[in-house]
């Protein structure tokens, strides 16, 4: 080759290296109506009747479609209708079926009916179980075990089809609540108020039994409390009054479900294939699951059968000033698909967010100073490099509370006597959350002082709402107890020093946790180091998120991590976590404690049916008194959200109700196309010298070499 040749060589390696070269999504257009987000477990479950966890919802959210929805942007959190016409009214009956007028007391309520009218016309989303022949019959109901042989994903069936949503579905997944096999985890709460749940679900287990191996169809049993009307109108039977229930109507779990999906899915072979609702949900949302690759990438896509809605028109001037009201009117969803890939550290997330290729994120302590800087009023602001990239803070109160429960059932700090009452009290004043704020928070989140979180009815601010055997007020100031109480209290619960009085042998309590990896490793030395303070000795065991439910559901921890977001505003939603009956051992409720104390389990079933007010704030604070006395948890912090989007993406306001929010996010992709082009291009320079390095270095080797083959010719 010619020393001329070698200059081309280079020159054509270098101008082959436009664009980037660290884009993690090669297949996709630059310019692609997706929205780009991460994950960093896989969800467990996707069936309506059994998800309930944060990871889980916000797949769910987009794909079912309960009968009722919160408004985008109104707050307070206002109920307005998905699929149903209408918020249905409860209507009041006594016990001979007599109607009570609306003002009726609570004790003369038998009954409170809800009749809910869906909108004609609303259909499902592509799928198999839909699909007809010719001749009207199903295609894929009746799979044999040759024609199943290929099958390994939703897409390898040739034919998909849809159908008209009826009120039928509605009352089919209320009945599947009671189903054995899917231990939904509202069954029990739910058998309290729906007439007849429970005795469904006695008859479904006993049919279980009956028959091993079959699984019974919940359409071959009647259910009182949930009756088809018409085509299009369903009747929910309630147990006395109960106000809240009107919010779990904007919850996945009485979402619709379709007959045809359970008898697809429930042929033999399908399971092995994860072809389940759990793993392939149907819905009527405006996004279908089209890719479920858990160890990769998860993709929802715009359903093609969405029956449509629009961008709400009405919100405060704040939402107009924020130009959160600039689509108003136009038809939803705004993008085609939405691609969630797996994530497990924060630090790459946070770096491909930079770079563009996540459209938001939230902000780490590893990466808060980069983000975020306090003002002269400490109130917090983007820094300039955040400011430079036009990227945008939104920060809320969550209504969420993360906590250290007990194992009620444990023998070493379970039981509701004084002596474990103390040692769990002595535990929760050694938990320095002060500290842990500070240290792994940033600052982002308050103590908590019992279950309740700000925002939430019941939740007493200040002094007044203090959890007095961990804190108290001192020099004016609300403060931790110090670490001598706590070493009085354990030496009262037969531990002194840390040590069990009787055999002096040194306690030893194990803690069960799903953090795992780099991230973690502070954190969980952090809660060592408080134990040292006890002279307590602390082992800690960690596993991923589903093999952690999994020990929760069972009992096989004693003490463990966890949080709970609402999931809707009013203060049952957070006391009904140790509300005994609710139990996770025996019931599957979720009452992860496994707390059940008598006096606290009478006051919370008064306290449901009240009407927000003074009243119902006294028997709270009876509650409040019992469970912070028992300690059942070490109650942690409040947490506060920070969240951080790009300027392509637009009508981001964080709805801490909602949880369909997908369908309202716009983005600009030419604009994100544009800005990952400035923000990734290759720096050839390094490249060039080095070219030209070689070049030189062999540029005389050549040169003497076309000399001698000159001399030779």
């Amino acid at each position: 080759m010619t020393l001329k040749g070698f200059l081309l060589l280079g020159l054509g390696v270098l101008a082959g290296c436009s664009g980037a070269w660290n884009n993690p999504y090669p297949g996709d257009a630059p310019d692609a109506n997706v929205l780009y987000s991460g994950f960093a477990e896989r969800p467990k479950h996707l069936d309506p009747a059994r998800s309930y966890s944060a990871n889980e919802v916000e797949f769910t959210g987009q794909i079912y479609e309960p009968p009722l929805q919160y408004h985008f942007l109104k707050r307070p959190y206002e109920l307005i209708p998905l699929t149903a016409e209408a918020v249905p009214r409860p209507r009041f009956f006594d016990a001979a079926g007599k109607p009570l007028p609306d003002d009726a007391p609570s004790a003369a309520i038998a009954e409170s009916h809800y009749e809910i009218r869906i909108r004609p016309g609303i259909r499902y989303q592509p799928h198999p179980a839909f699909a007809r022949d010719e001749t009207g019959r199903y295609r894929y109901h009746a799979l044999t075990e040759a024609e199943l042989a290929d099958k390994r994903r939703i897409g390898d069936f040739e034919h998909t089809g849809t159908r008209e949503l009826v009120a039928a579905d509605y009352v089919y997944q209320i009945k599947r609540l009671a189903h054995p096999r899917l231990s939904s985890p509202i069954y029990g709460l739910m058998s309290e108020h729906i007439v007849g749940l429970k005795a469904l679900g006695e008859a479904l287990q006993q049919a279980a039994k009956a028959n091993p191996g079959v699984a019974p169809d919940v359409a071959d049993f009647p259910l009182a409390g949930a009756e088809v009307v018409d085509r299009y109108t369903y009747r929910i039977r309630i147990r006395g009054k109960y106000p809240q229930f009107i919010y779990w109507l904007a919850m996945p779990f009485f979402a619709p479900v379709p007959w045809e999906a359970e008898a697809f899915y429930g042929q033999p072979g399908m399971a092995d294939r994860n072809l389940t609702l759990d793993w392939q949900p149907v819905g009527s949302g405006p996004f279908y699951l089209a890719e479920n690759d858990p160890n990769r990438r998860m993709v929802l896509k715009k359903n093609p059968y969405f029956h449509g809605e629009t961008y709400p028109s009405d919100g405060a001037d704040a939402d107009r000033a924020a130009g959160l009201l600039a689509d108003a009117g136009k038809s939803l969803p705004f993008l085609d698909a939405a691609v969630f890939s797996l994530e497990k550290e924060t630090i790459p997330y946070w770096s491909k967010f930079l770079q563009g290729y996540y459209d938001s994120s939230g902000i780490s302590s590893d990466s808060f100073d980069q983000a975020i800087q306090f003002g002269a009023s400490g109130d917090p602001q983007l820094t300039g490099s955040m400011r430079e990239k036009d990227i945008r803070l939104l920060t809320v109160g969550a209504t969420s509370l993360w906590y250290v429960g007990f194992n009620m059932l444990d023998p070493v700090v379970g039981g509701l006597g004084e002596d474990r009452s103390k040692l769990r009290q002595a535990l929760s004043i050694a938990f320095d959350y002060e500290e842990f704020i500070s240290i792994f928070l940033n600052g982002r989140g308050s103590p908590a002082q019992g279950p309740i979180p700000p925002g939430i009815f019941g939740h007493v601010a200040g002094a007044a709402g203090i959890n007095p055997y961990v804190y108290e007020v001192r020099d004016g100031r609300v403060q931790r107890k110090s670490i001598e109480v706590a070493r009085q209290l354990l030496a009262e619960a037969g531990y002194p020093n840390g040590r069990n009085a009787k055999t002096g042998e040194p306690l030893v309590l194990y803690f069960d946790t799903m953090a795992s990896g780099p991230d973690a490793k502070a954190r969980l030395d952090w809660i060592k180091k408080q134990l040292d303070k006890l002279e307590v000795q602390l082992v800690v065991r960690g596993t991923d998120y589903n093999r952690f439910q999994d020990k929760i559901r069972k009992g096989n921890a004693q003490l463990f991590e966890w949080g709970w977001n609402a999931d809707y505003p009013d203060p049952e939603n957070f006391l009904f976590l140790l509300y005994g009956p609710h139990k996770k051992v025996g019931t599957g409720g979720e009452n992860a404690a496994n707390y059940d104390n008598p006096e606290f389990n009478r006051l919370f079933e008064r306290m449901k049916d009240m009407d927000n007010g003074p009243a119902r704030q006294a028997v709270i604070d009876e509650m409040l008194e019992i469970v912070r006395r028992d300690a059942p948890w070490i109650f942690a912090y409040y947490p506060k959200s920070f969240g951080l989007t790009h300027g392509w993406v637009h009508n981001v306001k964080p709805n801490l109700m909602a949880n369909n929010t997908l369908k309202y996010r716009r983005i600009d992709p030419e604009l994100r196309a544009a800005r990952r082009a400035q923000w990734n291009a290759p720096v050839l320079w390094p490249l060039g010298l080095m070219g030209l390095a070689v070049i030189a270095a062999i540029a005389p080797a050549v040169v003497a070499w076309r000399r001698h083959e000159s001399g030779v010719a």
